[in-house]
């Protein structure tokens, strides 16, 4: 019998807070448990074996039942909702990294209420078709190719009433790949189909395929249309680090700049005129490298480009991986990140180099930090590792903002007594705002709205989210019963999400031309007057080689 493996990390706020202590089941199809777990300090359980069969069923297209193991797991953290996955794929050889999102219980909830995930076969494995719909020339088309971070989900057929999630571009690619085809296939006809999958997400993004039809979502999750995305599911090792390393990267004809519509289809059960997932793997066997894969499929003309615009990036990849040795501003930023992001997760160890010096402390901090949120572990800042830093760093410091944002608003534990909806203004409208921007961060599927005091018709779209995702009637009006909703929610979250006391290290830092401290405060998550306070200055004039003191709590 072959061996498979499965790790759980248990996290909530986008990935911002690792809840450690989380107790966790797993269990065989027949329901015995396997295995009692418990995380460790960033959310973590240790990586179990699991009997499966063996790979080479996985790679067969002839064999006709399913070339894995089922098995089940259960989650549960003081303070919020327990959640299962059933039907969770284990394949031989393979380690399944399982994300559990867990929300935190609403205050004077009665009782808990679990979520159950569905994980399932992949689409491959009944080769679903899909409508062949595509075109660059679209009503809409963006002038460049934009990596949409995060890209909108709707769950469901394009007319259905479904949820939206937003995810981050890469997560969204792995989780695909993960939700299409078979972990164990060969290395290149992985990465043939993860320059597919990511290649159509891009098309409908560039050619604005929904959004210039009037919808609020970038894809679906549907394969009749498009390409096949779980919430939820666990992502495989080998189609991680192979996305990894394909990230930003897009199939295009030459001297085009737009993505090709690369359609595709398991080869088998269906066919079409684009790739045929099958097929893949035994051009991979006969030594055909991905481009070479692609070209079979698609015309001979495609060639591989790359984009570094990405969409809420504090700052774009500079085109160079950061290693031992390297120097300068990049440097300084990776470091900062990982100063910030190492007060959630203290696993990651300090980095003692000097600022925008990359040595051996900011080596072994990076290598934690790409195996704690299951990057390859090489040390190296590639893009990958450089745009999850900068995610991470944006969730976990705006997670910080929201609570400082709270305090000065005064919010209390009593909701207002108005009754707000589409063109209200004021501070009603401004707590409201706020109140739907924290429960954004730990419920993927409802919107945050910017916190202008007006009611317009993004703040609409969010209470409309946030009613159906409580089961309230969604008319989009905040009367006394979606106010008391949110407030229940709001102060579970204070009273059971665990965060990190306050920190008021600073990091050394050498100005460079053109900061400013309006700069050097939002690269760093603070403010001008922190960096004012902590240097002495008594004016906003700094100098190129100054040596600052930022802080970074």
């Amino acid at each position: 019998m072959a061996i498979g493996y499965l790790q759980i990390q248990a996290r909530t706020a986008q990935d911002a807070v690792p809840l450690e202590g989380a107790r966790v089941w797993v269990l065989d199809d027949e329901g015995n448990v396997l295995y009692r777990l418990v995380t460790d300090e960033s959310g973590e359980t240790q990586t179990v074996s699991l009997k499966t069969l063996d790979k080479s069923f996985s790679q067969d297209p002839d064999y006709l039942g399913m070339p894995y193991m089922d098995y089940s797991v259960v989650v549960e953290a003081e303070g919020f909702e327990p959640v299962s996955f059933t039907a969770i794929p284990v394949f031989d050889g393979e380690t399944a990294d399982l994300p559990a999102a867990l929300v935190p219980i609403r205050e004077r909830a009665a009782s808990q209420t679990m979520e159950n995930i569905y994980v399932g076969a992949p689409a491959v494995a009944f080769g679903r078709q899909r409508e062949q719909e595509g075109n660059f020339a679209g009503p809409r088309v963006l002038r460049q190719v934009v990596i949409p971070n995060p890209i909108t989900v709707h769950l469901g057929a394009p007319n259905a009433q479904a949820a939206n999630v937003q995810v981050p571009f890469l997560d969204y690619v792995k989780n695909v790949a993960s939700s299409e085809i078979y972990p164990t296939w060969p290395q290149a006809a992985l990465k043939a189909n993860l320059y597919a999958i990511m290649t159509f997400a891009l098309n409908r993004v560039y050619t604005e395929w929904y959004r210039s039809r009037g919808y609020n979502f970038d894809i679906t999750n549907n394969t009749a249309y498009d390409q096949y995305y779980v919430p939820g599911r666990p992502i495989y090792g080998s189609v991680s680090d192979a996305a990894d390393e394909v990230y930003g990267e897009y199939v295009r004809r030459r001297g085009q700049n737009a993505p090709y519509f690369t359609s595709f289809c398991s080869g088998t059960t269906t066919t079409c005129e684009g790739l045929s997932q099958w097929g893949t793997v035994s051009l991979a066997n006969r030594g055909y490298a991905p481009e070479q894969i692609l070209k079979y499929y698609y015309p001979d003309d495609i060639e591989i480009a790359q984009t570094n615009i990405v969409t809420n990036a504090l700052s774009s990849y500079p085109g160079t991986a950061l290693r031992v040795g390297s120097t300068g501003l990049d440097v300084q930023t990776i470091q900062a990140y990982l100063e910030r992001i190492r007060r959630n997760y203290p696993a990651i160890p300090a980095i003692t180099d000097p600022s925008g010096t990359f040595g051996e402390s900011t080596r072994a901090a990076v290598q934690k930090f790409q195996s704690i949120f299951n990057l390859a572990s090489d040390g190296i800042v590639g893009r990958a590792t450089w745009y999850k830093l900068s995610s991470l760093y944006t969730a976990v410091t705006r997670l910080a903002e929201l609570g400082s944002e709270g305090t000065g608003l005064g919010i209390g534990t009593v909701p207002p007594g108005t009754v707000l909806r589409q063109g209200s203004s004021g501070q009603d409208v401004v707590t409201l705002q706020y109140l739907l921007n924290v429960v954004s961060r730990y419920y993927p599927d409802i919107p945050a709205p910017a916190q202008d005091g007006v009611f317009g018709s993004r703040t609409r779209q969010a209470v409309v989210a946030f009613q159906r995702e409580t089961g309230l009637d969604p008319d989009g009006i905040v009367g006394p019963q979606t106010w008391q909703t949110l407030y229940n929610i709001y102060l579970g979250i204070e009273e059971n999400v665990p965060m990190p006391e306050p920190d008021t290290d600073t990091i050394a830092y050498t100005v460079q031309a053109g900061d400013t401290l309006w700069l050097l405060a939002r690269r760093y998550g603070t403010t001008v007057e922190a960096i004012m306070q902590a240097n002495g200055l008594t004016g906003d004039l700094i100098q190129i080689g100054q040596v600052l003191r930022i802080p970074v709590g």
